[in-house]
């Protein structure tokens, strides 16, 4: 796999995995730009919304969890497969596209 792929790879779970675990803002100071485009329809597009809805999921489930599944790269694009698990058992599979420019 080119070198590329792999460093897109490992950026797109470097950023969740920052995020996720409380970081947000330092995921975004790291590896993301001016544009952030959210597809989901509870967090804003933009650096900060993406900040935003990571710092409020931290404080309201600090004591969640995350599993990388999988993690599949084409040219700029990057889908992670994820297993969540929120405090009293819940449990979540999610996928994430990531394009790098």
């Amino acid at each position: 796999m080119p070198k590329t792929l792999e460093e897109n790879k490992k950026n797109a779970i470097s950023i969740y995995k920052m995020a996720y675990e409380g970081n947000p803002r330092k995921a975004v100071t790291l590896y993301v730009g001016s544009q952030y485009i959210q597809h989901n329809p509870d967090v804003e597009d933009g650096p900060e919304g993406f900040i935003e809805y990571f710092e409020r999921m931290q404080r309201d489930y600090s004591d969640k969890s995350i599993d990388f599944v999988r993690c599949i790269a084409e040219g700029k694009l990057v889908a992670l497969h994820t297993h969540l698990i929120w405090p009293e058992q819940e449990e979540y599979v999610t996928m994430d596209f990531f394009r790098f420019n």
